[in-house]
């Protein structure tokens, strides 16, 4: 037992370590740094396709950046860069003011468990209740019981699963098992959180409602990146675009930013007008 106890707290140090160099990182990016910073990066498969070209950009902190393109264009190159499941071919990768290169193999579990990543499959524990799934990414980074019994309500409430806590992931509809997967993710408030196609699986209805979840996050402080096919919720949403195609970055628009800070409630009424087009169109 004695041993068992020694071992958990030596990983919930490590963990502890992990997370207060990420966030050093991120508060570099409070005095102008990026979150994210792409300089030079390419990514050549092995079957010599290319995934990424010379692909230069930077996401800045509290930043809401869609990452779009069709099938094949590189979105998926970048998050896999970003989570350290790739290694760039070519140039530097950086998040929160560490060179992705310099992770050792081992830390990269300690790397990841400080970012919040969000899947279009959801990739959710079956035999774990709603509460338990969240629960476990607290777990797994060494969190103590007071603080899973502290954070994991927190979370559900923000996430609107208050009432499905005991329920299991076969028992819930597409866009609250999205909800969960977004609650796990964020659980740990991390200073990143990246989503891929998170809406790919959803109807309309359904994809406002994440995304504007998504949007009261960044609203916390968090940086959110999504890679999304979704046009109309691009179109709705007005906030930064990066476009990639055949693994270059054609087009980096800042369309939208507002005049004034929007409440959540104002957003998601935006969300739901009917989209305008330029005359002629």
């Amino acid at each position: 037992m004695a041993t068992s106890q020694s071992q958990h707290r030596t990983r919930r140090r490590a963990a502890a370590s992990s997370a207060a160099r990420l966030t050093k990182g991120s508060a570099a990016g409070r005095s102008g740094g990026p979150v994210i910073e792409f300089r030079g990066v390419s990514k050549i498969y092995s079957s010599g396709d290319t995934g990424l070209d010379q692909a230069t950009f930077a996401v800045d902190r509290e930043e809401f950046v869609f990452l779009v393109g069709s099938t094949g264009s590189g979105k998926s190159t970048v998050m896999r860069l970003l989570i350290k499941e790739l290694d760039a071919t070519e140039g530097r990768i950086t998040v929160a003011g560490h060179d992705l290169d310099d992770i050792k193999r081992k830390r990269i579990p300690f790397y990841r468990r400080n970012i919040g990543v969000v899947f279009q499959d959801f990739k959710l524990l079956p035999n774990r209740t709603v509460h338990d799934n969240v629960a476990y990414a607290l777990q797994v980074t060494g969190g103590s019981r007071r603080e899973i019994r502290a954070k994991v309500p927190d979370i559900l409430r923000l996430t609107g699963l208050s009432t499905k806590l005991h329920n299991y992931p076969d028992q819930l509809s597409g866009g609250e098992q999205q909800r969960v997967s977004i609650a796990r993710a964020f659980v740990n408030h991390p200073p990143l959180l990246l989503a891929d196609e998170p809406t790919g699986n959803l109807d309309p209805e359904t994809s406002i409602d994440i995304m504007r979840l998504l949007y009261r996050i960044n609203r916390t402080g968090t940086t959110v990146l999504v890679a999304t096919h979704d046009q109309t919720m691009v179109d709705k949403m007005r906030r930064r675009v990066l476009e990639l195609s055949r693994g270059r970055i054609i087009r980096d628009e800042a369309t939208g930013l507002y005049a004034r800070d929007e409440t959540t409630r104002e957003f998601a009424q935006r969300l739901r007008q009917p989209p305008t087009r330029p005359p002629g169109l």
